[in-house]
C-alpha cells in the first residue's frame, strides 16, 4: 500500500495541474497571436512587394503614354530601339494598328518576331484593349528560345475616342522578380508573381508554390475574392504546411504572392521552449516542491515521529513520552497528548494487573502449599495407622495408599516451588517422583538403584496426576515383586514421539507376577491409563525382569513465552 507521502504527492500533483493547464492555454494563445502576426507580416510584405513591382509597371505605363503616335512621328523604329537600349528592364517597344498589325517596333522585336506580336490581333489582351480597357498586363506567350516576359499595353484613341491601336512594352519577368530582403518576412519565405488565373509568372523557388495534390496555386485569386481574404493555407509538394498571402499589382492582371512555412504548435514550442514549456513546468515544479516541503515539515515528520513512539509502545515500553511533539501544530499536539495519556493509562493498568497477579500467585502458592501439607498430614496419619496394624495385608494396603497420597502431594509441591504456577515439566516431576519413591523404601530393605531418562514436556498440571499415580503403581509393583528381599536396578523411561508418548518402568526381577496381573494395582493402572487415553502393557525385559509400559496420547504441550517460565531458565532437554 502506498504511504502518506505518495498519496499526498499524487494529490498535490493533480491539484497543481491547473498551473500546467494555464501555461498550456497561455502558450496556445501566444502561439495564435504570433501566428496571426506572421500572417499580418506576410500580407504586409506582399503588399510592399506589390508596391515595388507596381512602381516598375507604372513607370513603364508612363513611358508608353509619352510614346503616343503623335510623339513618335518620324523615325519611329530608331527612336524605340534607342529607348530600349537606354532603359534597363525593357525587352522591346511596339505600336500596333487598330487591326493588330505592327506599325512600328524596336529593332529587338523586329529581329525576334515573337509569337505574341505576330498573333496580337487574335490575343485576349488585344481584344480587351479594343473593347475599351485603358491598360492591360498579360504574360507573353513563349516559343522555344524566347525569354519570358510581361506585356504592358495601353489603348490609343483618336480625338473623338475611336480605337486607334495599341502601344506595347515588353518587360522581362526576371526584372520583376520580387525581393526577399524584407526583414519582416519569416525565414523560409518565397515570392512569386501570378496572373489573374493564379498561374505563376515568376517565382524565387517554384517548388514553394507546388501543392501536395500535384497542382499549383491556380485559382487562389478567385478563392481570395470569394472568401474576402488574400491569405490561405496549403501543403506544399513536400507535405509541409505553408501560408500564402497575395496582393494585386495592377488591376486584375498581375498579383504578388508570398509563401512562408506555417509552424505548428509543437514546432513553435520547440522554438520557444522557455515560454511555452519550461516556465509552466518550472512553476508547477516549484509549487509542488514548496507544498511538499511545507507538508513534510508541518505534518509528515510529526506523523513519522508519533509512529516511532507507537512502535515503542507496541514493544511494551511505555516509559517513552512524545515530548518533542510539543513543538508541533495543535492537531499533532492533541494526538501526542492522547498517546501520552494512553501510555500512562496502560502503565497504571499494567501495574495494577501485575500487583493483582502477584497477589493471586501468592494465594495460589499458599493454597498449593497447604494442600501439600494436608496431604502430608494424611500420609503421616496413614503411616501411624500402618504401624499400629498387625495384619500384613492391611499394612501393605495402607502403605500403597500412603504412596499415592505422597505422589499427589509432590505435584502440589512442584507447582508452588516453580517459577510459574501455570507450567509443570514432566521430566523434572518424574525424576523427583521416582527419587522419592525409591528413597521411601530404602531404609526398609536391600539397596535399589534407579535411573530416569525422560523427554521434557511442559503440560497442564492436571495431566500429571494420572501419570504420577500410574508411575506409583508401577514402581510399587516392582518394589513388591522384583526387589523384595534382594534389591536391584529400576529404570524409568519417558519418550515423546509426536502424537504418542510412552512411559516405561523396567526392573531386573524374576519377571511378570501373575498375582499383579489380577491385583488392585493392575486395575488402578488401567484406570489411570484410560484417563490419559492410553493402554497398559506388561512385557518381559530383554535382559530379564519385567517392563510396565504405558502408551498414551501426548497431552497438548504448553509453550511458554519465556523459557524461564519453565523454572529451569534453559530450553528443554533429555536427561
Amino acid at each position: 500500500m502506498q504511504g502518506i507521502r505518495f498519496r499526498l504527492g499524487a494529490a498535490l500533483a493533480l491539484a497543481l495541474l491547473p498551473i500546467l493547464a494555464l501555461g498550456a492555454f497561455q502558450a496556445n494563445a501566444q502561439f495564435r497571436l504570433q501566428d496571426q502576426q506572421r500572417r499580418d507580416d506576410l500580407q504586409l510584405a506582399a503588399e510592399r512587394t506589390a508596391v515595388s513591382v507596381r512602381g516598375r509597371l507604372d513607370s513603364t505605363t508612363v513611358l508608353l503614354q509619352a510614346l503616343r503616335p503623335e510623339a513618335l512621328e518620324l523615325f519611329c523604329e530608331p527612336r524605340l530601339t534607342a529607348l530600349v537600349q537606354r532603359i534597363e528592364g525593357l525587352d522591346g517597344l511596339a505600336r500596333l494598328t487598330p487591326t493588330g498589325q505592327t506599325a512600328c517596333a524596336s529593332q529587338q522585336l523586329n529581329a525576334a518576331s515573337p509569337a505574341w506580336l505576330v498573333e496580337a490581333r487574335s490575343s485576349a489582351w488585344f481584344q480587351r484593349l479594343r473593347a475599351g480597357e485603358d491598360t492591360v498586363l498579360a504574360r507573353a506567350p513563349l516559343r522555344a528560345g524566347e525569354t519570358p516576359g510581361l506585356i504592358v499595353a495601353i489603348r490609343l484613341e483618336r480625338p473623338l475616342g475611336a480605337f486607334d491601336g495599341v502601344m506595347v512594352a515588353v518587360i522581362p519577368l526576371a526584372a520583376l522578380q520580387p525581393d526577399l530582403a524584407d526583414r519582416a518576412l519569416p525565414e523560409g519565405s518565397q515570392a512569386a508573381l501570378t496572373d489573374g488565373d493564379g498561374q505563376i509568372l515568376t517565382a524565387t523557388d517554384p517548388e514553394g508554390f507546388q501543392l501536395a495534390d500535384g497542382g499549383g496555386v491556380e485559382g487562389w485569386v478567385d478563392r481570395a475574392r470569394r472568401d474576402a481574404s488574400a491569405i490561405f493555407e496549403a501543403d506544399d509538394a513536400r507535405g509541409r504546411p505553408r501560408v500564402y498571402a497575395g496582393a494585386a499589382l495592377a488591376g486584375r492582371d498581375v498579383y504578388a504572392l508570398l509563401s512562408a512555412p506555417a509552424p505548428s504548435l509543437l514546432s513553435w514550442a520547440r522554438l520557444n521552449p522557455v515560454g511555452a514549456l519550461l516556465i509552466p513546468l518550472l512553476a508547477w515544479l516549484i509549487a509542488f516542491l514548496a507544498v511538499m516541503w511545507v507538508t513534510e515539515r508541518i505534518v509528515v515528520r510529526w506523523l513519522v515521529y508519533l509512529e516511532r513512539v507507537a512502535a515503542i509502545y507496541a514493544r511494551g515500553r511505555f516509559s517513552v513520552r512524545p515530548v518533542q511533539a510539543m513543538n508541533a501544530p495543535a492537531e499533532i499536539r492533541v494526538l501526542a497528548r492522547t498517546l501520552d495519556e494512553l501510555a500512562e493509562t496502560i502503565t497504571t493498568r499494567d501495574a495494577a494487573l501485575h500487583a493483582s497477579l502477584e497477589e493471586k500467585d501468592a494465594l495460589m502458592r499458599e493454597i498449593h502449599h497447604r494442600v501439600k501439607n494436608n496431604l502430608q498430614i494424611i500420609s503421616s496419619l496413614l503411616s501411624m495407622q500402618q504401624r499400629a496394624l498387625t495384619d500384613p495385608q492391611a499394612k501393605i494396603a495402607v502403605g500403597d495408599t500412603r504412596q499415592r497420597i505422597s505422589a499427589l502431594a509432590l505435584i502440589y509441591r512442584t507447582l508452588y516451588q516453580s517459577a510459574d504456577l501455570r507450567y509443570a515439566d514432566a521430566r523434572i516431576f518424574l525424576t523427583e517422583l521416582v527419587g522419592q519413591l525409591v528413597a521411601s523404601e530404602a531404609v526398609r530393605g536391600p539397596l535399589v538403584t534407579s535411573s530416569v531418562e525422560a523427554d521434557s514436556l511442559v503440560v497442564d498440571p492436571d495431566k500429571l496426576a494420572p501419570l504420577a499415580l500410574w508411575l506409583v503403581e508401577a514402581v510399587t509393583n516392582a518394589q513388591k515383586h522384583a526387589f523384595a528381599g534382594r534389591g536391584g536396578a529400576l529404570k524409568v523411561r519417558f519418550r515423546v514421539d509426536g502424537d504418542t508418548s510412552v512411559l516405561e518402568v523396567e526392573d531386573d526381577g524374576p519377571g511378570v507376577s501373575e498375582t499383579f496381573r489380577t491385583g488392585v494395582g493392575r486395575t488402578l493402572m488401567g484406570a489411570f491409563a484410560k484417563q490419559l487415553r492410553g493402554e497398559v502393557e506388561m512385557a518381559p525385559a530383554p535382559g530379564g525382569g519385567a517392563i510396565a509400559r504405558l502408551t498414551f496420547a501426548t497431552p497438548e504441550a504448553v509453550t511458554p513465552t519465556d523459557p524461564a517460565d519453565l523454572g529451569t531458565g534453559e530450553p528443554p532437554r533429555r536427561s
